[in-house]
């Protein structure tokens, strides 16, 4: 095993996923996943939408295509693997009309902008960790103005693997340079969740979209982002010694 990094310089980090946690933009995707389903025949159901929120297309719409139980001509029991090129397809026209959808409605989570300013001014290392594509985290740095706050982004082309494997947030701490115990993973997710726990990272859950039980491996809980402050974040961390 490599040797862990170390935190010489005494910053710490908190990584935030983006739909959940800093914007309320979950009746959103999930209308535009209803419709892609729609659109190309499938099942959808509220269950494959929570119990996949947070992942990567190219890990959710092989699940989605799996619930297609027929054909036009016979009952199946397998479906055929989806493509590469059909996954590019399908995700690329869902985050197409999400991004239709979410025009000029996009709002920042309540206590969102009090909290970045308040970890930004207790020297907190701040970075976004989403499985959404690039295009869709655009539009809400341009919207809603917190780009300045942000010292690295990872979004679902920067990494091969989706939540629950912690290769975005073991990302977002690279480029943080900071070892994954100084970072606090804020999720909404139970993807997310698991996702900050493998990475070794402290996480705080926010029930935006799961219930409390289903977040229960989350080192913290909480209901709104207005429950947090840089002390809270100060206390789940440790410093690592020399």
């Amino acid at each position: 095993m490599g040797r862990a990094i170390r935190n010489t310089n005494g910053k710490r980090g908190v990584i935030f996923d983006l739909d959940g946690v800093l914007v309320d933009t979950g009746s959103y995707h999930k209308q535009s996943w209803y419709e892609l389903a729609a659109r190309e025949g499938l099942g959808m159901s509220d269950e494959l939408f929570y119990s996949t929120f947070g992942m990567q297309n190219n890990a959710i719409i092989p699940i989605l295509a799996g619930r297609q139980s027929f054909d036009r001509l016979r009952m199946v029991s397998e479906v055929e693997p989806v493509s590469a090129e059909e996954i590019e397809r399908m995700s690329e026209w869902k985050e197409r009309r999400y991004r239709e959808l979410i025009a000029d409605k996009l709002e920042l989570m309540e206590g969102a902008q009090p909290l970045l300013e308040d970890l930004k001014n207790n020297g907190f290392l701040l970075a976004i960790g989403s499985s959404a594509p690039r295009a869709n985290l655009d539009v809400v740095l341009k919207r809603c103005s917190i780009s300045d706050f942000f010292d690295a982004f990872v979004v679902g082309e920067d990494v091969r693997n989706s939540k629950p494997s912690p290769d975005t947030f073991l990302k977002a701490a690279e480029k943080l340079k900071l070892p994954p115990r100084q970072c606090v993973v804020v999720e909404d997710s139970l993807a997310g969740v698991q996702a900050g726990k493998a990475a070794g990272m402290a996480v705080i859950a926010i029930t935006t979209t799961r219930k409390r039980r289903e977040l229960k491996d989350a080192d913290m809980i909480v209901d709104s982002l207005t429950e947090l402050n840089a002390n809270i974040f100060n206390n789940l961390l440790k410093v690592i010694p020399e």
